[in-house]
C-alpha cells in the first residue's frame, strides 16, 4: 500500500468546494440554519485517530507486533490504516464542501442575516475536516513498518 498523496486530497477539497459553492448559490434559501454543531461530528473521530496513532506508534517502536497478549496484531495496523486513508478522503470531503458553502456564506454576511448566522458553523466544520485529514494522515505515517536491516554483511 501507498501513503496518501496530498495532491489527491487538495484535488478532493478543490472539486468539493466548486460543487458546494454552486449549489450554495443556487439552494441557499432552501438550506436549513446551519448550527456551530453541524461540522462538530469530526472532530471526535480525529481524536480517536490521534489517540490510535500514538497508541501504534508505541506498541511498534516497543517491537510488540504479533498475535500474543499485549501486542499489537498485524491485521490490527493494516485495519487502522485502512481507516486512516478512508478517513483522509472523508475530511478532504468535508473540508471542500465547508469551504465551498463558506466561500458563498462569509461575502453574504453583510446583507443576509442568515448568512451571517452561518459563517460560525461553516468555520468550525471546515476545520473539523482539515483535523480529520491532520489525524489520519498521522495515524497512516504511524502504522508504517519499520525499517528493515539491510542485508549487507556487518563490517569489523
Amino acid at each position: 500500500m501507498k501513503p496518501t498523496r496530498v495532491l489527491d486530497l487538495v484535488a478532493n477539497v478543490v472539486v468539493a468546494a466548486l460543487i458546494a459553492w454552486v449549489g450554495t448559490r443556487m439552494m441557499y434559501s432552501a438550506f436549513p440554519p446551519i448550527s456551530i454543531y453541524a461540522g462538530a461530528s469530526l472532530y471526535p473521530v480525529s481524536a480517536i485517530e490521534l489517540v490510535l496513532g500514538f497508541v501504534i506508534r508505541n506498541r511498534i517502536n516497543e517491537h510488540r507486533i504479533g498475535d500474543g497478549p499485549h501486542q499489537l496484531h498485524p491485521i490490527t495496523a493494516a485495519r487502522a490504516v485502512a481507516l486512516a486513508k478512508a478517513s483522509a478522503q472523508v475530511g478532504s470531503l468535508a473540508a471542500g464542501v465547508w469551504l465551498g458553502f463558506l466561500c458563498w456564506v462569509f461575502p453574504q454576511r453583510g446583507t443576509l442575516r442568515a448568512a451571517a448566522a452561518d459563517v460560525s458553523g461553516a468555520t468550525v466544520g471546515l476545520l473539523a475536516g482539515l483535523l480529520l485529514v491532520a489525524a489520519a494522515l498521522w495515524l497512516e505515517y504511524c502504522c508504517r513498518a519499520p525499517d528493515d536491516p539491510t542485508d549487507d554483511p556487518a563490517t569489523t
